[in-house]
């Protein structure tokens, strides 16, 4: 059986072709003044084309595409040119010092500089007469090299800077990519955990003597289990979707329902009535729809603090009030009588409803009510709302 052989890479193409055109600069840069000797305009421009031929190895191999414009230079310096055809050469020469400060480190670019301060320097003393100092020649060689250096390490230095604020950006993102999960599975989980442990623990203690109740607690530890799989199942799909799939976010989560808003409030509040605890809603305002955004964190505040009153508070009953009495936010506020939630320790309760606040640019508060006890509240701004003069 006969190999097949491999067909050339695009990449090698590019490469023979980049060094097959540098090596020929060259020959067509002393051509160009050979083929018009007289000074003109045409043979300046003729060789600046030529020095475009050495910019397809500038990006592989820098140093041999300096040498080479360097060698172009000398070559040229040997005829009887313009100096404005001269200029052109040391000024795509400088350029390469430039690149090179810019794409290579200091060592590497300082030694390329050298290289062609030399080289300019060598090709003007063969031009110099006793009417020209030397001073006249080197210094503004020298200042053109070193003005090439540093002018490619503030490009280099430009790059790596706007890398790392890409880099720290995209770092940001993902962490606040991952506090959103945190937030959204401990909202999820936790309050219906709570009154799960709470059912559980009243089942138990009855299951003897009053086997209804019983009943009932397993029948609340069923409900709460399905809300949560449904809620993990919603937050799963979310994350498993692409960025390719974001135009078909509604398709995606269509079999899940929406995320939940202040219209489900009633389920919470029944929740919470399961678990012990009376909440009484009210209500000021309207009852229209609300940006998704701040009706999820709205819901999800009201509902970390329930679990809060649930767990920690020790009381039979909760107040929970719903103001959008205004039109440029919406205000929630949950008190209880006891000892609520904990504003400090290990808890990620407040502040995942912290920074869900925060993140809308709302106000926060968890701490004691005016009246004893304890109380959070929550100012979520509507985007959009029209706010009277």
């Amino acid at each position: 059986m006969t190999a097949t052989p491999h067909a050339p890479s695009p990449q090698k193409g590019r490469s023979v072709a980049a060094w097959c055109a540098a090596l020929l600069q060259p020959v067509a840069a002393v051509s160009s003044v050979l083929v018009l000797p007289d000074p003109s305009l045409t043979q300046t421009l003729l060789t600046a084309v030529t020095m475009a031929l050495l910019a397809p190895l500038m990006r592989r191999n820098p140093l041999a595409a300096l040498v080479l414009g360097l060698l172009s230079l000398a070559a040229t310096a040997t005829q009887e040119v313009p100096s404005w055809t001269l200029a052109v050469l040391l000024v795509g020469c400088d350029m390469m010092i430039v690149y090179i400060g810019a794409v290579r480190r200091r060592r590497f670019a300082l030694g390329a500089g050298t290289l062609a301060f030399a080289a300019q320097l060598a090709c003007s003393f063969s031009l110099m007469t006793d009417l020209i100092p030397w001073g006249n020649v080197l210094l503004p060689y020298f200042m053109s090299q070193i003005t090439g250096l540093l002018l490619g390490q503030m490009i280099r230095e430009r790059r790596a800077h706007e890398e790392a604020i890409r880099q720290q950006a995209a770092a940001q993102a993902v962490t606040a990519e991952r506090l959103s999960i945190a937030r959204e599975l401990h909202d999820v989980i936790a309050h219906s955990v709570g009154v799960i442990a709470i059912q559980a623990g009243m089942g138990r203690r009855v299951i003897d003597t009053q086997p209804e109740q019983a009943r009932n607690a397993l029948a609340a530890i069923e409900a709460s289990s399905r809300e949560t799989l449904f809620g993990l199942r919603r937050t799963l799909v979310a994350l498993r979707r692409s960025d390719a799939d974001a135009a078909d976010a509604a398709a995606a989560l269509s079999p899940l329902g929406p995320a939940p808003g202040l219209a489900e409030i009633d389920k919470l509040l029944a929740s919470a009535g399961d678990a012990g605890v009376a909440a009484e809603l009210r209500w000021h305002g309207e009852r229209g729809p609300l940006p998704p955004e701040v009706d999820l964190a709205a819901f999800r505040i009201v509902q970390e603090a329930l679990t809060n009153v649930v767990r920690h508070a020790g009381v039979e009953r909760c107040l929970v009030t719903i103001d959008r009495s205004s039109d440029d936010e919406v205000v929630v506020t949950v008190a209880d009588p006891g000892r609520g939630g904990v504003v400090s320790g290990t808890g990620f309760g407040i502040l995942g409803m912290e920074e869900r606040v925060g993140l809308l640019g709302g106000r926060f508060r968890a701490g004691p009510g005016r009246d004893g006890g304890f109380q959070v509240e929550a100012r979520l701004p509507v985007p959009g709302a029209v706010v009277a003069p």
